[in-house]
């Protein structure tokens, strides 16, 4: 069977957040699109994409799920006008409740951490856990779990709290406006800098932590705990 093919980053950049934001911030003036018209024009690039990846992949993932909501709330936003305020929630309300979904994953049997890091085509998790046992270090790697767990629950929490103020700055036309388009485009394309590279790289700190105590509590080397090819 032939793995499915990953997505290229600088496509997923272009798609999802420079094209809709040049559209929003170029297009908008009734010399051009129009307000409404560059609106559902930006919005219909990530959309399409995000539907087609669900479509390739065959398979329900809730934070992509959520994406296709984020983007369907933005333009609901503004083609009814509503209040900016709701904007600046809406950017708070997706990453927010992610983070709650991490951290109430700590009461499953099933944490979402340990999901992420125990993936069995990439980790022995068989010997992982024997080693674990046979160390007597279950209950402490139980425990970083949990820590994990909190942890990156933050990075979505510190991404809600960074949406809502730098919505709240940017965006203050009125929704319908080529104002609010060319602002609603300055802040899709600063939220990459200014927001998804920090949270990513917070990320990858819990990983290497989580990592790093696993290699510690089995008494394994990198290589020892990734699968062997057969």
């Amino acid at each position: 069977m032939v793995p499915a093919q990953k997505n290229n980053p600088l496509i997923e950049l272009l798609i999802n957040i420079i094209i809709p934001s040049l559209i929003l911030m170029k297009l908008s003036g009734a010399q051009h699109l129009g307000s409404v018209g560059a609106l559902l024009l930006a919005l219909a690039f990530p959309l399409v994409w995000g539907t087609m990846d669900l479509v390739k992949s065959r398979k329900f993932n809730i934070f992509s799920a959520l994406g296709l909501v984020n983007i369907l709330l933005t333009g609901g936003i503004g083609l009814l006008e509503l209040d900016t305020q709701w904007l600046a929630v809406k950017e708070a309300a997706v990453p927010g409740i992610i983070g709650l979904v991490v951290l109430a994953s700590i009461r499953t049997p099933y944490p979402l951490v340990k999901t992420l890091l125990f993936n069995p085509t990439i980790i022995d998790v068989d010997k992982v856990q024997q080693h674990l046992a046979l160390r007597g270090n279950v209950e402490a790697f139980e425990a970083r779990l949990q820590t994990g767990t909190i942890l990156l629950s933050c990075t979505f929490f510190f991404s809600a709290a960074m949406n809502y103020l730098l919505a709240k700055w940017i965006v203050v036309s009125p929704a319908g406006t080529e104002a609010f388009n060319e602002e609603l485009g300055r802040l899709t394309l600063l939220s990459y800098p200014m927001i998804a590279l920090p949270s990513t790289l917070m990320m990858i700190a819990v990983l290497y932590y989580l990592s790093r105590s696993t290699r510690e509590l089995a008494g394994l080397g990198f290589t020892d705990i990734l699968r062997q090819s057969s």
